[in-house]
């Protein structure tokens, strides 16, 4: 019985079992690469490895004379910042000029008399950093210790003096680059100087820092003057209005009444004028108005009204009208109409002083406002200034620094540690080589047989077959012998199929066989199984051995058996039973003899009636009313009837003798069957409506079988065995 697996578990079982099938052929692919490995191990030669050490400055000289307005422009920093400037002069050092630069200086040659090659050379170099440090080690591998001292120390100073070239070239073209640069700069620097300059002239600037502030606070003081004066004009236009109420003239005419009335001309002729209408309307109570002192004093009234006229003009400005009023006012009214003359005096002086500093305001505002424009133009043209005198003051110091770097021998590299001829060789690898055969060949091994495993299509357990086959498992017999050492699992015993239930009856094969009996008996509740067709997909499954052993169980237990067989091309039931083959079931069909001439008692309640003459037809002789006639005899005489038929794939005589049986017993071998093979059979069950008894799986090998019973079957029956020989 199969373990119940998840779909997603792996199966481990069945990869090992991969592994153990293959073994073989697997084992030799890994003893190979072990075998090649340990003689490449034995050809290893002791090396000698001599080291140097170099010591690498942060930054190059070179390369801070040219950085402006920082320190640090081109330090030794690498682009990739997984990697660092060491990587990058590891791998100069490791580059081909210099390697052929050392090889011709040492003349060194292969064993051919050649000079070395650069890439055997670079085989042998290493060149790596040294953790948490500025330090580089190099080393060089060789069979001569002196040869790999002298390498390591030739390749650095190689290094060294193309670092100190670079270093001074680089020097060089500073000095060229600041040379060139300097006379553009120090023009640009008084350009931006006049500009600066004009600006400030044409928007009259000298510090708008200063005016800024001061505009602030001169804009403040502003607002609150006006708003001081604005309340004061509005509580003297309040007065104003209060008064003009009063006295009901406006401004203008109240200073004209104010004028006259304060002429000592007109208030004179006033008074006069005033004392002759007095007089006259005295007069005209005594006299009439022809009288001649009326007369009198008329004409003296009109010589004062034109006088008063006169005077009166004289007062006034060309173009003034005097209001209608009285030209003699009262002391009262007199102080009234003076405050309301100086109220408005007062009101329009504190109105003009209110424009007046509004008037101001605006100014101030407008030169406010402009004052952030000019001041980004002015920053702008002052940092301009600024750079440009920066750029000229750091060419000047910079070609001064790199007239005096020319003349220096200094690299941005030392030498630290030079390399020393070793004394002892280094590590032997061999152990290495041989865990990487080892490992090699491990791998190998898995790979050849996965490889051997897809190539074969056979299906190799029982599991696989019962994928397949979708029909009711009823037996599962047991190899009966172990195959031989190289057999695949495509091959089977070539000797006559045993009968292990007569020979070895207290076997486990025996067993499987009693057990199969068993199972048949309960295939199917509705009816008694008598008639069984036994048959295989292909041909080598065992369905001749299972037909003969089933045969004899059933006959042990009692039952009257008849086994046939009825593959009419390669008959194997005479063989088992060492019968002869000159009368059998051709032979009865084709009525050319007897049916009890035909039929054989092998052994107690066992009947075997053999194929007969093979015939050239076989499939008339089965499908033929003789055979169906003879098929109803049988099922009458007999407790069973067990009929040996050729491979359903191969042969189509299995469909007309299962019609006439109860059902059809299928065998298969795992390891002998492929999937396609399978797959026909159980298409062709199918199609032709055949009742399939169940599914018995012959020649299963235990070991190959971790999820059946066989094991623990096996292992009881040997101390069953141990127990009986006891």
């Amino acid at each position: 019985m199969e373990l119940n697996r998840q779909p997603e578990d792996i199966d481990f079982n069945k990869y090992w079992l991969t592994l153990k099938r293959h073994w073989f052929v697997s084992g030799s692919v890994f003893l190979l690469v072990v075998l090649l490995a340990s003689v490449i191990a034995g050809l290893e030669k002791p090396k000698y490895q001599a080291e140097g050490k170099l010591l690498f400055r942060k930054r190059d000289t070179a390369s801070a004379l040219l950085s402006e307005g920082s320190q640090k422009v081109r330090e030794l920093e690498s682009l990739n910042q997984q990697n660092t400037p060491i990587d990058t002069e590891a791998e100069i050092l490791r580059s081909m000029p210099l390697i052929e630069k050392t090889i011709a200086a040492l003349m060194l040659k292969d064993k051919s008399g050649y000079p070395v090659a650069p890439e055997d050379f670079a085989k042998a170099l290493i060149v790596k950093s040294v953790k948490g440090t500025d330090v580089l080690l190099v080393s060089y591998q060789s069979a001569e210790p002196k040869e790999a001292a002298a390498i390591v120390n030739q390749l650095v100073q190689t290094y060294l003096e193309d670092n100190v070239r670079l270093n001074r070239t680089e020097a060089m073209s500073a000095r060229d680059y600041i040379l060139q640069q300097l006379p553009t700069t120090e023009a640009r620097l008084r350009e931006a100087e006049l500009a600066l300059r004009d600006f400030e002239e044409q928007n009259k600037v000298i510090n708008l820092l200063a005016e800024t502030q001061s505009s602030v606070e001169v804009n403040a003081d502003l607002s609150r003057q006006i708003t001081s004066a604005q309340a004061l004009l509005n509580n003297t236009t309040a007065q104003t209005q209060a008064l003009q109420r009063r006295i009901g003239l406006d401004a203008d005419g109240a200073s004209l009444l104010n004028s006259v009335s304060q002429s000592v001309g007109v208030q004179s002729i006033l008074t006069q004028l005033q004392q002759t209408e007095a007089e006259i309307a005295i007069q005209r109570l005594r006299f009439r108005d022809k009288a001649p002192l009326i007369v009198s004093l008329q004409e003296r009234k009109s010589t004062l009204e034109a006088l008063l006229k006169d005077r009166i003009g004289q007062v006034l400005k060309p173009g003034q009208d005097l209001p209608q009023r009285n030209l003699q006012t009262g002391e009262s009214e007199q102080k009234l109409t003076d405050t309301f003359i100086s109220s408005e005096i007062s009101r329009l002086g504190i109105a003009q002083q209110v424009e007046a500093l509004k008037q101001a305001q605006a100014n101030y505002q407008n030169r406010a406002d402009r004052l952030p424009r000019l001041k980004q133009q002015q920053q702008g043209l002052a940092r301009q200034v600024e750079t440009f005198k920066s750029n000229y003051d750091i060419l000047v110091k910079r070609l001064q620094e790199v007239q005096i770097a020319e003349n220096q021998t200094v690299g941005n590299a030392r030498f630290v540690a030079a390399a020393s001829v070793p004394t002892k060789p280094i590590a032997s690898k061999r152990k290495l080589i041989l865990a990487a055969g080892v490992t090699v060949g491990g791998l190998l091994y898995i790979v050849t047989a996965f490889v051997l495993d897809l190539r074969d299509p056979s299906l190799k357990t029982t599991k696989e077959v019962r994928k397949i086959f979708p029909y009711s498992w009823v037996g599962m017999i047991p190899l009966l012998r172990k195959r031989q050492k190289f057999n695949h699992s495509r091959q089977v015993e070539a000797s006559i199929p045993e009968l292990p239930v007569k020979d070895a009856p207290q076997s486990l094969i025996s067993e499987a066989y009693r057990m199969l009996q068993s199972n048949l008996k309960f295939v199917n509740p509705d009816q008694m199984v008598r008639t069984i067709v036994v048959t295989s997909s292909v041909s080598r499954e065992g369905k001749s051995t299972v037909s003969a052993n089933l045969a004899l169980s059933l006959a042990q237990i009692g039952h009257k058996v008849l086994l046939i067989d009825a593959d009419l091309h390669h008959p194997v039931q005479h063989h088992i039973w060492q019968l002869t083959n000159e009368v059998g079931l051709s032979n009865v069909i084709m009525n050319h003899a007897e049916l009890k001439e035909g039929i054989q008692l092998v052994q107690d309640n066992l009947c075997v009636l053999t194929s007969g003459v093979i015939p050239p037809n076989p499939l008339t002789l089965i499908d033929s009313k003789r055979m169906a006639a003879l098929m109803q005899e049988f099922s009458q005489s007999y407790d069973f009837v067990i009929i040996d038929t050729p491979p359903l794939v191969l042969v189509s005589d299995v469909i007309p003798l299962g019609r006439a049986a109860d059902g059809v017993l299928l065998v298969v071998r795992p390891g002998l069957i492929d999937a396609a093979s399978a797959v026909t059979a159980k298409d062709l069950l199918s199609q032709s409506g055949l009742e399939v008894l169940g599914l018995v799986t012959n020649g299963v090998m235990a070991k190959n079988e971790p999820d059946s019973y066989l094991q623990r079957a096996k292992d009881y029956y040997k101390d069953v065995a141990v127990s009986r020989s006891a």
